[in-house]
């Protein structure tokens, strides 16, 4: 009987500890999307809803150990005007659908035919905070993906200065673990994001437009080819 009642503990214990070590998604991701003119009309815009629409559905799926996010939030970078609030559309707006239907619900969400003529990183950046906080999302990694161009819009800086008017310090205070991810950008925007934007713990990685086209080259593995090129996560850099 002792041995039956070890045998049942063990049994338990082991189940248990099965159950906890269990994933659970905790990865809190913003995705931005430039519905500014300079973006909208390059030949980048339709091939990034594209992708966007793979990369969703492949991390909503776990595909290949891709990560599953916790919590998603899509919405536009940009707006009619300066500091203007964003709808943004939650995880469930896309849970449960296939590429198809993730891709038309992306191209109702951002319409060529409606331009913002402002993109406004730090408006975007501010009502990330708003949310993380509101729902109760401190703490958790986040991941702040950016479907841009990069190009600050901001008509009285220009050059080194309008990267340094980018402000990150209320991200600063969210999490330990916070990336951003500006894709389909271009090799001098992406260097001022990496070296000229200031931050203490933040991580930026870039992705070039021409790189990013490579995501259906047919050679190419998708999930392993997300995770060398957008999911890579870069060292923390202090730029003051």
């Amino acid at each position: 009987m002792k041995n039956i009642f070890i045998t049942l503990t063990l049994f338990f214990s082991i189940w248990a500890n099965s159950e906890d070590s269990k994933t659970v998604p905790r990865n809190i991701v913003f995705v931005g999307v430039d519905v500014s003119g300079s973006f909208l009309r390059s030949k980048h815009f339709d091939n990034s809803l594209k992708f966007l629409a793979k990369y969703i559905y492949l991390h909503l799926n776990g595909k290949d150990d891709l990560e599953v996010p916790h919590s998603l939030f899509v919405g536009p970078l940009g707006g009619a005007k300066a500091n203007e609030a964003k709808t943004f559309y939650p995880i469930e707006t896309f849970r449960g659908s296939d590429e198809g239907a993730i891709y038309n619900e992306l191209q109702k969400i951002f319409p060529k035919k409606k331009e913002n003529p402002f993109t406004d990183y730090n408006a975007f950046f501010k009502q990330v905070v708003s949310y993380v906080q509101n729902r109760k999302l401190v703490l958790k990694p986040l991941n702040i993906i950016m479907i841009s161009d990069g190009a600050p819009d901001l008509p009285h800086l220009k050059g080194e200065k309008a990267y340094g008017a980018i402000d990150l310090s209320e991200l600063e205070m969210l999490s330990r673990n916070v990336t951003i991810r500006l894709l389909y950008t271009n090799a001098v925007i992406g260097d001022s994001w990496q070296n000229k934007v200031k931050r203490r713990r933040i991580k930026i990685w870039t992705q070039d437009a021409v790189v990013m086209e490579k995501w259906k080259d047919p050679k190419n593995n998708l999930t392993d080819w997300i995770k060398s090129n957008v999911d890579f996560y870069p060292p923390a850099k202090i730029v003051n």
